[in-house]
């Protein structure tokens, strides 16, 4: 009987996304130093992405967590372990060119039991550490397994394709469709400098924010993979209204759903979740900046066509609209900080729209013609 690594094999070609991944995102050179963290459930990846960083002279250091670590150190962290970190760690985050991260879980619920304030602690001592590696070049992508598959409710070689199509895998030339969806978003970009209020519409949904003075960015498959968006950081103090998320969240295994906020000059002065509402009480708790939001994105990948509870993939669904709570990407112009940056989603593929500066961007999940 095969592995289930070796099922999703007969489907992702590890050769080919390693390529991918080493060639188009990262664009490893030779010398440079590559951190490559995963599971053992990505082990055929894992080999593949070696091979590729060695065929570029480049020096590949795998860090492979086991099934459970991350459970078993949250259960077993004294304080002093929970509010700082191990100096091996930053040290790693100095010394690296880029990191790659691989989402292979054995369990994507693994930490849904975990009291949410000891993440948050943990989450905030390594804010320093986090800051750090973002400096650096840096992907996250995603290995199909069966808790993969069975989050987002499919079976293993069903979700495997999913994963295909979502990464443009399945195209003749993969970075050839990634390069035509850049172009798309960068005359977005287009429609969008200069703009200075956007309004996002939808069904419980009514928010105006600011983007007065902020840059937008191409996210073309360089950072993460799949990719498929633009985004920016809101003026930190713009946004108005109220915000319904329709489509599920799963930050560190917890389900969330059904997230209601209100924002009054900038900050979330309401807030409420019909399922896991102990945990976005908490996030929004992790500092002063947490109530604040860091990013406004646009999904774009329309080879995304339903979610599957993983972030990375939800939040490029061609026709949705995100927003993070927490730190902004200061490559934005954006000047929010925070130990927190969460993604939450906004459906607008029926009955939604998203307005600049009052003219139509995004009408029922379709973007409409340029004038």
């Amino acid at each position: 009987m095969k592995s289930p690594g070796e099922r999703v094999a007969e489907v992702i070609d590890p050769a080919e996304m390693a390529e991918l991944l080493i060639g188009w995102c990262l664009e490893v050179e030779a010398h440079q130093k590559i951190v490559i963290r995963s599971t053992p459930l990505a082990s055929e990846l894992l080999l593949a992405l070696q091979a590729a960083v060695l065929a570029r002279e480049a020096w590949p250091t795998l860090s492979v967590e086991l099934p459970g670590q991350a459970g078993n150190f949250y259960e077993n962290a004294r304080d002093t372990q929970l509010d700082d970190f191990d100096d091996v760690a930053m040290a790693e985050a100095k010394e690296l060119t880029a990191v790659l991260g691989i989402q292979a879980p054995a369990d994507a619920r693994e930490l849904a039991g975990v009291d949410p304030s000891r993440i948050a602690r943990a989450a905030r001592a390594r804010r320093p550490l986090r800051e750090r590696t973002m400096k650096k070049r840096w992907c996250s992508t995603l290995w199909p397994t069966e808790a993969g598959a069975q989050l987002a409710g499919m079976e293993l070689e069903e979700f495997a394709a999913f994963v295909r199509g979502a990464t443009f895998l399945d195209r003749p030339d993969p970075p050839a469709a990634w390069g035509e969806l850049g172009a798309f978003q960068a005359s977005l970009i287009d429609r969008l400098q200069g703009v200075r209020e956007l309004r996002i519409e939808a069904e419980g949904t009514d928010l105006t924010l600011s983007v007065k003075g902020r840059s937008w960015v191409n996210s073309d498959g360089r950072r993460n993979m799949p990719s498929g968006e633009v985004f920016s950081g809101p003026v930190e103090n713009s946004a108005e209204g109220k915000v319904r998320f329709t489509i599920r969240s799963s930050p560190s295994g917890v389900d969330v759903e059904g997230v209601e906020l209100v924002f009054r000059n900038g900050l979330v002065t309401e807030a409420h979740a019909e399922r896991g509402d102990d945990y976005l009480q908490q996030a929004l708790g992790t500092d002063e900046g947490a109530r604040r939001l860091g990013e406004i994105g646009i999904g774009t990948n329309f080879g995304i066509t339903r979610p599957v509870g993983s972030i990375l993939f939800d939040e490029k669904i061609g026709g949705t609209v995100h927003l993070a709570l927490g730190r902004s990407y200061p490559e934005t112009g954006g000047r929010n900080e925070s130990a927190l940056h969460w993604d939450l989603i906004c459906d607008l593929r029926e009955g939604g729209r998203l307005t600049a500066d009052g003219a139509e961007l995004l009408v029922d999940g379709k973007f409409t013609a340029a004038s």
